[in-house]
């Protein structure tokens, strides 16, 4: 029986954390095998905290911020997490980062990919991660694409919350129950030291969508991530 593999594209290296660290420590006790790849640091735009001590460089954010990434990836059972470092504030999708994003595709076959919503007007390197990783599933679905190569099948495409979802249009039809795995992500939350501010607020985003999931099924939920999909869902019985 071949492993299961999942995709998710963070465009900064605290993202994939906060928005959807319980899926990814629930799939990876299920052994999945999770592969994160972070686009960027966030060394310009969301490292505020770093930046605020003296004699402070961007080789050092950097390096801090990869860090808590690695440390935070390893909570959550991540089976290989990458660093692209392409920037940010705004994030620099080159060519070349493209198709290396397509031979990931190709290498791994993902079962589903997790990425950023459609819009955020708070920080467009979100939306433009969000575009771009779903074109390049697209073409790693080409068959004129490396045709020596295995062509990527139809994996579902979910879309994580921005931090201020009623201001990007992002509506959730997706509510996964992480209350197993809770402990995780709030252990993964507090590696990301770099933005402090940042850990009750996703506290009690987990607890509202926990509340939601609860509200929307005969299940007692405390703890929950929410999701937008892209695609229809594809299912052999309505029950």
């Amino acid at each position: 029986m071949s492993t299961k593999t999942a995709l998710v594209v963070s465009a900064h290296s605290a993202d994939f954390v906060w928005r959807c660290g319980g899926a990814i420590a629930l799939h990876a006790e299920k052994g999945y095998q999770v592969t994160v790849v972070c686009l960027s640091y966030g060394e310009r735009g969301e490292s505020a905290k770093l930046w605020r001590q003296s004699g402070m460089t961007m080789e050092r954010v950097k390096t801090s911020r990869e860090a808590e990434a690695k440390k935070a990836a390893d909570v959550l059972g991540v089976h290989d997490i990458q660093f692209w470092d392409l920037g940010d504030y705004p994030i620099n999708l080159t060519e070349a980062a493209f198709f290396r994003l397509v031979d990931v595709y190709r290498a791994i076959h993902p079962a589903f990919m997790l990425t950023h919503s459609k819009e955020d007007l708070y920080n467009h390197d979100h939306p433009a991660v969000s575009a771009w990783a779903q074109n390049a599933r697209i073409t790693a679905q080409a068959h004129g694409h490396n045709p020596e190569q295995k062509v990527l099948g139809a994996p579902p495409v979910f879309l994580f919350e921005p931090h201020q979802p009623e201001q990007c249009n992002w509506k959730p039809d997706v509510l996964l129950d992480i209350g197993s795995v809770w402990a995780k992500k709030r252990a993964a939350i507090e590696c990301m030291e770099g933005q402090e501010h940042l850990w009750e607020y996703y506290t009690r985003v987990a607890q509202q969508r926990g509340a939601q999931a609860a509200r929307n099924s005969d299940k007692k939920i405390t703890w929950g991530e929410g999701y937008q999909s892209v695609f229809p869902h594809v299912v052999e019985s309505l029950a």
